[in-house]
């Protein structure tokens, strides 16, 4: 007979407008990575929620390791060996790695004082054990988000968790840390821990789960031995229907250069740096087409976006679109001069979190007809059916509709929302950066096929994402970005992941700059 660590069985929560759990039942065995599967808003995050103690469910029963408890608050979660990461970090930036580990927890010596040495000691040994690879010593604010995620795993281990949750460990993780995070699965799993894994990524979960439950719309669908469910059927149980991994991009000749972008350098966060993040960096995009970025984090791709869209200043260089310099414009002036934005961080450039949703879809024209009458009042009825419009187009779960605020959104509506917004600007030029990244398969093809929509109705559209899969499947032409100089722009018919991925690192391959 089974031995399961988890039992929640029948667990219904709802909230103002949404049923986000309805009679749910999720069994996981002792000592494995156990995935919990489900679209945007299927309601995982909420249930894994109710379990680390953050809601209280409005009905059903938990049982840890046989026993039933009912858990009042993260603190009672922990007591029972239950630790969480969270998708968005809970860290203080300004403090150490011991100090974030142990805040709330702090040990103290023979004298009262916190044990600041031992704890620093004891975390290295955690970190050793893991191969966590974690100095105790630095600060949050100097470490990369990957290693950032890392700490917080110590967090749950020195408070001696059991049983991990990982809610979309991935969503924020290049590929190399996305390969090194499944390398710590590993091991978490080899040291007897039980692992649940919220996620939407199917390749993850087949690289890493023994079992995945799938959730839909709130609602249980199955439970599947990963080993023996493909990919397909995976996708299919989570969105309810046939899922297509590629999107139909039919060949068309480029039309007129839209954006130009010639020997633009451009500092870093610390404009004193000697070495520039962005360095004489050239390329161009055409009516028409997509051109995508491909890089490691970190080689310049966010200055590069920051300088275009007017969020960071430009050294020297050139930007134009369809000729006008916008080197120096303000932002309004380049969304008047046919630039839309899909930002890489959604929370910091994308949304107003404390808005409505229908506000935030208009954030760029609320100003102008129909939105503001001739007499300058903001004509709430029109804000609210360009939100419905824009709800039913884009499949965006907002469970009060259009007044939903933005806070309570899930992260994958929320960059639906985005995209939505930016797309309905009808923009000469559309900049999007990681569009997918937080997305489901279902919202992913949705997605997918409105960029390249977008590029059939002659849109100039530079695509920056550290998906691969998604650069080889959208784009016409593939620029690779190394310590932010372009080492080389490649037809996407010429390229393949090996010789991207050797640009990536920094190989010139061929000419740089104006290619193709």
């Amino acid at each position: 007979m089974d031995t399961y660590a988890i039992e929640m069985l029948e667990i219904t929560k709802s909230f103002p407008g949404v049923l986000a759990n309805d009679r749910i039942t999720l069994q996981v065995k002792d000592n494995e990575v156990h995935a919990v599967l489900g679209e945007n808003g299927a309601g995982k995050s909420t249930l894994m929620s109710i379990l680390f103690g953050l809601y209280a469910a409005d009905s059903g029963t938990i049982r840890v390791r046989g026993k039933e408890v009912r858990i009042d608050d993260p603190n009672h979660a922990t007591s029972l060996g239950i630790g969480m990461v969270h998708q968005h970090f809970k860290l203080v930036h300004n403090y150490t790695v011991t100090e974030n580990i142990i805040l709330g927890n702090e040990p103290r010596t023979v004298w009262g004082n916190v044990g600041i040495k031992k704890a620093e000691s004891d975390i290295q040994a955690l970190s050793t054990q893991y191969g966590l690879d974690v100095d105790p010593k630095a600060k949050i604010e100097s470490i990369s988000v990957g290693m950032q995620q890392r700490v917080e795993i110590l967090k749950i281990l020195y408070r001696k968790a059991s049983i991990l949750i990982f809610d979309e460990p991935t969503a924020v993780l290049t590929p190399q840390e996305i390969d090194e995070l499944m390398k710590i699965f590993d091991r978490l799993k080899a040291e007897g821990k039980t692992i649940l894994l919220i996620t939407h990524k199917l390749r993850e979960i087949k690289a890493t789960a023994d079992r995945c439950t799938v959730l839909r719309r709130g609602k249980f669908i199955g439970t599947v031995e990963v080993a023996d469910t493909s990919e397909g059927r995976l996708a299919e149980m989570m969105v309810g229907r046939k899922v297509s991994f590629s999107v139909e991009r039919k060949p068309r000749v480029p039309g007129a250069v839209v954006l130009e972008i010639d020997n633009l350098t451009v500092r870093g966060s610390r404009g004193h740096s000697a070495v520039p993040s962005v360095k004489n960096l050239s390329l161009y995009v055409r009516k028409g087409e997509i051109l995508g970025l491909a890089g490691v984090d970190g080689n310049g791709q966010t200055e590069l976006i920051e300088a275009i869209t007017g969020l960071r200043p430009i050294e020297s260089g050139k930007i134009t679109i369809s000729g006008k310099d916008i080197g120096r414009a303000t932002i309004k002036a380049r969304i008047e001069a046919g630039m839309g934005f899909v930002p890489e961080d959604r929370h910091k450039h994308g949304l107003v979190l404390g808005f409505r949703l229908d506000e935030n879809l208009v954030l760029k024209t609320f100003f102008a007809p129909p939105y503001t009458t001739s007499f300058g009042v903001l004509s709430r009825r029109k804000i609210f059916e360009n939100a419905t419009d824009l709800i039913a187009a884009f499949d965006i779960r907002a469970g009060e509709g259009p007044a939903t605020k933005a806070s309570s959104m899930s992260g994958g509506n929320q960059q639906k929302a985005i995209i939505a917004r930016e797309i309905d600007l009808s923009p000469e030029l559309l900049i999007i950066a990681q569009p997918t990244r937080g997305l489901d398969v279902g919202a992913i093809e949705n997605i997918h096929a409105r960029i390249v929509a977008e590029r059939d109705k002659g849109r100039a559209v530079l695509l920056i994402s550290f998906e691969l899969d998604e650069i080889f499947n959208l784009c016409d032409r593939i620029a690779a970005i190394s310590k932010g100089e372009i080492v080389g722009i490649v037809e996407n018919k010429e390229a393949d992941e090996r010789k991207i991925g050797a640009m990536m690192a920094g190989m010139v391959l061929g000419r740089e700059g104006r290619q193709g």
